[in-house]
């Protein structure tokens, strides 16, 4: 969920870096007149998601940075509900990811202490 997570991330950001107004208007929003600050951002989403990557693969070697992927997926859903309500879309995303990447990572924690 992870690995599909960072895809979401990827598919969003990757054009966001060559075309931010392109991808702000297909999101709903209007276009900027400095695009380099919205490409920054796309560019950090980018950097983000990779490290997200260990977690995916070994998440209890890598346990701070998963429970810290989880968490960046709910501070993303704050951020996108209170402080950019007009992209409700970035918000319904993160919660998505946030709520099953959550859920898995507490069965995999059970899962663990019982074995």
């Amino acid at each position: 969920m992870v690995l599909l997570g960072v895809v979401a991330n990827l598919l969003f950001a990757l054009p966001a870096v060559f075309a931010p107004n392109a991808v702000i208007s297909l999101v709903g929003g209007a276009p900027v007149a400095e695009p380099v600050w919205p490409a920054f951002a796309a560019w950090l989403l980018i950097l983000l998601s990779l490290f997200y990557l260990p977690a995916a693969f070994d998440p209890f070697h890598y346990r701070a940075i998963a429970v810290l992927t989880v968490l960046a997926r709910f501070a993303g859903v704050v951020f996108f509900t209170l402080l950019h309500p007009q992209f409700p879309l970035f918000a319904l995303i993160d919660l998505f990811f946030g709520v099953t990447q959550g859920v898995l990572l507490l069965l995999l924690r059970r899962a663990e202490k019982t074995a």
